[in-house]
């Protein structure tokens, strides 16, 4: 694996640069963001962006900070901003070095002047800290800090107003801001008393986001700047500029936190240092005890499903089996009803629930059974049992063993966009990733329950995992060699998507090696990239390769084509567990393809999601919570059959894979064919009748 650097020739190359976004978090729900170059190309990019109260909402506080450089009365603004098509200033043309390790580092020339400047954001408290070293200079040297200020939620712009509050009022060492009496004070301070603050409130216009406007949004703001810094540096002196909601008390104060905080960080140096620190960047602690997962920066918040998906990747891998813990009992904590609350309950997602027993059959590895039975052993009987009792009108268990999952133009699975009112990828019904939870759920449970001695638990359920299997097996199973994506009331949905994978990547499973075989073969054929799973066959005519354009454009193409990496460690799973050591170097070379993409995008860390089509561009977010528990799962599968952990029971041989893989490659002939046969023939797949029962519309409903 790689290590992380970067090309110091191309840094004045913003085709380069601006295409590269770093991340700071404080581990409470504030990070800093914004490109290697320190100039904004996203509303959500700011060098202070955190929550100023108990909800989860966040706000972009400081926006940016320039620097000038003022030398025998000649001014060089180490900044870069974009105004209406412009670059001004263009500082990026004195940056002669980047570092990311172990902190952000950015190094400029200015003839004779090299200034390096350390940014730095303070775990558990919402603060920025940037130290600036003067390390060479020949003659009389002054340092101008500028900031900008938006005070506004991350998802919206400000723009001027008679309302903003420009004026600076007197702290220890600087001064503090307040835009809006909404906002609590904003302290900029220094540790240098001699920095003297020139009061200068005035606004800046039409500062422009390149990325937003790529995505099509709004990407003009107005920022407002109530004034600069100004000091002299002598040679090998450091200045650290704070800004922070908590007024720090001493020149002393600000030097001793820098220090102590730099002085903890971990050296991101390799791809999996990388993913391990970016996995510890989701996990935040809030008021009130709660523990959460950040789904993604810069925009996501909490989500039920990626909270249970990503939470073994990013606190398991790394043993922290408390952090883990911690989330679990958040939301154990809020359950009503024996179901979970907002995005964490079934009547919005289907399966987000289920994953709650995924990510304790994980947990059980590190703590055990009987600890997990002790603790969640009643949670869990208390969810299967809302199921059992249906959710909401939307989710129910019927007489066949099967989870029925439908609401009139809400998605309750992972394939949850919409446009206009009306789903992407509408799978009313029976989905394939639902029940193959659902059975995981059950299974797990029962086990627990006879290994603790809950007789009267296993007695009520014992029944039902055999019949969901039947059901499953009878409704999935596709003469085509492949799972349906879900099945509704007019019969199994055909299309090649990549929810059947989970049916054969969970510890309990209702296939046998045979349909196992077939399904990771249609996926590697159809689905498998090296960024991901695809959302849908190439060869469906609905398919989109890029993410690009419009909102919808995007949306569309995000659940019919785009390429998700949490999706890869079910296939690596299912695949170790047909086919053993032998899958080692395949999955070796999955996890390589990553290698590279901590230096670009979202540095240290893997996106959201990929295209589908070469060159596989990122897209969506910078630092995806389930995208890196993905790859750090796969990273333990791989250390764990190294160090020669035991194979599974089941083992295919290489005759029944040639076998099963052959019969997939005979089913239909649109997998033989070219594109343009492929395309009519899988569109006249979809509709012909089920080839197996179809569910009636009665029998849906009871």
């Amino acid at each position: 694996m790689s290590a992380l650097t970067f090309d110091k020739s191309e840094l004045g190359n913003l085709e380069y640069s601006l295409q590269r976004e770093m991340l700071a978090t404080d581990r409470i729900g504030g990070y800093m963001s914004t490109t290697i170059v320190c100039c904004n190309t996203r509303r959500y990019h700011g060098l202070m962006v955190a929550p100023i109260d108990n909800s989860d909402r966040t706000y972009v506080l400081l926006s940016a900070l320039d620097e000038t450089i003022i030398q025998h009365d000649q001014t060089f603004n180490l900044a870069l901003h974009r105004y209406k098509g412009v670059y001004e200033p263009r500082g990026h043309k004195y940056i002669t070095d980047f570092e990311y390790t172990p902190t952000p580092t950015i190094t400029y020339r200015v003839g004779g002047v090299i200034l390096k400047k350390e940014l730095l954001w303070i775990h558990k408290r919402t603060q920025l800290m940037i130290r600036y070293t003067l390390v060479d200079a020949h003659s009389e040297t002054r340092l101008r800090l500028r900031p900008f200020l938006a005070f506004r939620d991350k998802h919206t712009l400000t723009h001027a107003n008679m309302e903003a509050d420009g004026h600076s009022y007197p702290a220890v060492n600087g001064v503090k801001c307040r835009l809006y009496g909404s906002f609590p004070w904003l302290y900029l301070q220094t540790s240098k008393p001699e920095a003297e603050f020139v009061p200068a409130p005035d606004w800046y216009y039409n500062f422009e986001y390149l990325q937003d406007i790529a995505r099509g949004y709004d990407g003009y703001e107005d920022l407002m700047t109530t004034g600069y810094f100004e000091t002299e540096l002598k040679k090998g002196e450091s200045i650290i500029f704070s800004a922070s909601l908590d007024e720090m008390g001493s020149t002393k104060t600000i030097e001793e936190v820098f220090n102590a905080s730099i002085a903890r960080r971990t050296h991101k140096i390799d791809f999996i240092s990388c993913m391990e620190h970016s996995a510890r960047q989701f996990l935040i602690r809030r008021p009130g005890n709660r523990t959460e997962v950040i789904a993604g920066y810069p925009w996501h918040g909490v989500s039920g499903r990626q909270t249970f998906i990503s939470l073994p990747g990013i606190t398991l891998r790394q043993n922290h089996k408390e952090d883990c813990i911690d989330a679990l009992d958040t939301q154990v904590r809020n359950l009503c009803n024996g179901m979970f609350c907002g995005d964490f309950s079934a009547a919005v997602a289907a399966d987000t629930p289920l994953w709650f027993f995924w990510t304790l059959q994980q947990l059980e590895t590190q703590i055990g059974g009987a600890e997990i039975w002790k603790r969640y052993g009643e949670t869990m009987k208390q969810l299967l049992d809302a199921y059992k009792q249906g959710v909401a009108g939307r989710v129910i268990l019927n007489d066949n063993g099967l989870i029925w999952a439908s609401a009139e133009n809400t998605p309750l699975t992972w394939m949850n966009s919409v446009i206009n009112g009306q789903p992407v990828t509408p799978r009313n019904g029976y989905q394939v990733e639902v029940n193959a939870l659902w059975y995981n759920a059950v299974c797990y449970a029962l086990r627990l329950a006879a290994e603790n001695g809950d007789k009267k638990f296993v007695k009520a359920w014992e029944k039902l995992p055999e019949k969901t299997k039947a059901s499953f097996n009878e409704l999935f199973c596709l003469p085509e060699g492949y799972l349906a994506d879900y099945v509704g009331f007019e019969g199994p949905a055909r299309e090649i998507r990549p929810n059947m994978i989970i049916a054969c990547g969970l510890p309990c499973k209702m296939l046998d090696e045979q349909m196992q075989l077939a399904v990771i073969q249609t996926v590697r054929q159809h689905l498998l990239t090296p960024k991901g799973l695809r959302t849908l066959s190439p060869r469906n005519p609905l398919y989109k390769g890029s993410q690009e354009g419009t909102p919808e454009e995007r949306d569309f193409a995000g659940k019919n084509g785009s390429v998700w990496p949490w999706l890869l460690e079910f296939y690596v799973q299912a695949c170790f567990d047909i086919n053993g050591d032998a899958f080692l170097p395949e999955a070796e070379e999955i996890l390589a393809g990553f290698d590279e993409d901590i230096q670009s995008y979202g540095i240290g860390s893997i996106g959201e999601l990929f295209d589908a089509d070469p060159p596989y561009a990122p897209r969506g977010a910078i630092s995806q919570a389930w995208s890196v528990a993905s790859v750090l799962d796969i990273h333990a599968m791989i250390q764990a059959r190294k160090a020669g952990a035991p194979e599974p029971k089941k083992k295919t041989t290489r005759k029944s894979a040639v076998k099963a893989e052959a019969k997939v490659e005979k089913e239909p002939a649109a997998r033989k064919s070219p594109a343009k046969t492929a395309v009519k023939e899988e569109a006249k797949t979809a509709k012909k009748p089920a080839a197996k029962k179809a569910t009636t519309k009665k029998a849906a409903a009871k």
